[in-house]
């Protein structure tokens, strides 16, 4: 809330007290209003009756509040957050407990039901004071002047607005649905809920967390764990004897070399006290290798072409002569 904005919003309450009461005490604004009533402005220029029937329509709350939703809802999906339709809503809430609660408190008559003439018609059932055609004109389109991003945008929308809540409010008068004063009483109460918005922001700002919270739970719950299979020839643990005596400490991690994949698996042993491992025994009967693993062997008998002179060994070979007697 800067300075300018809090003159404005105490300036705008002023106004509005002031009106209340005007209307309170019977003056010269209740006398006004008796003025305007009975001139009939909707007898003065009947050409544009038709108009103003359908013009009024952007003054009320279910069909105006419905067109501003679509357009925020949008502007919310497209910005990734909840802002403009949290602001908006809490902006009709206030309204609607701010000038209910003065419409049923005072209990004005509106211009025909009036019973005697130069009365304010006050305290007898009616809910007319202040207007609720106006207010929820200037809060419903001053909302989209309140969210404009730029400052250009903000002008012509405020500009629009002022224009579009300033028709609604004397169309009431001319159709004879609302005193004069009433309207004036409407256009500040409006005015006061788009002033005192900056003050609501941190409430809107925790909302807006608290929803995607719960947005963010509900998503988790609903989410299925998935499942981590494991392949086969994978990581497998291997358990490792247990000795006795002490007290056992983990162990360095052993590898085991597994068959399918030729991955290791990992385990961890135990040691007793200080005392590291003992290696494991060899085994008691030898282990007979695979041919793949065997040294080669260089075959039997000599590789050199036999002599035709020689006899094969292994054979009978025939005497040999005697020599010298």
């Amino acid at each position: 809330m800067s300075r300018h904005r809090i003159a404005l919003f105490c300036g705008t309450l002023a106004f509005y007290l002031a009106i209340v009461v005007a209307v309170l005490v019977s003056s010269w604004l209740v006398t006004l209003d008796w003025k305007v009533m009975l001139f009939r402005p909707y007898q003065q220029w009947p050409e544009i009756h038709a108009f103003l029937d359908y013009y009024i329509v952007l003054g009320q709350r279910g069909p105006t509040a419905t067109m501003v939703a679509c357009w925020l809802g949008w502007r919310s999906w497209r910005q990734h957050t909840l802002r403009p339709l949290l602001t908006l809503a809490a902006a009709l809430l206030l309204l609607n407990m701010t000038v209910g609660a003065v419409k049923i408190g005072l209990g004005r008559l509106g211009p025909h039901y009036a019973t005697q003439i130069g009365s304010a018609e006050l305290f007898a059932g009616g809910d007319i004071f202040p207007s609720g055609h106006t207010a929820n004109a200037v809060v419903t389109w001053g909302i989209l002047a309140y969210l404009a991003t730029t400052p250009r945008a903000r002008r012509y929308l405020s500009a629009t607005s002022a224009i579009v809540s300033l028709g609604v409010g004397l169309t009431t008068v001319y159709l004879g649905t609302h005193w004069l004063s009433d309207v004036l009483l409407g256009w500040a109460a409006g005015l006061l809920i788009l002033l005192g918005l900056p003050w609501v922001e941190p409430l809107i700002t925790r909302a807006e967390a608290w929803i995607f919270a719960q947005r963010g739970t509900l998503r988790g719950r609903g989410r299925p764990v998935p499942s981590v299979p494991v392949a086969a020839g994978g990581p497998r643990t291997v358990p490792l004897p247990q000795l006795d005596g002490g007290d056992a400490v983990p162990q360095s991690p052993v590898l085991e070399p597994v068959a399918a994949g030729g991955h290791t698996a990992t385990t961890t042993g135990t040691v007793t006290g200080a005392r590291s491992r003992a290696h494991p025994a060899p085994p008691s009967h030898p282990v007979h290798l695979v041919r793949s693993e065997r040294t080669p062997v260089t075959p039997a008998g000599s590789r050199r072409p036999p002599h035709a002179d020689r006899a094969p060994r292994g054979g009978t070979t025939p005497a040999r002569p005697m020599t010298g007697g």
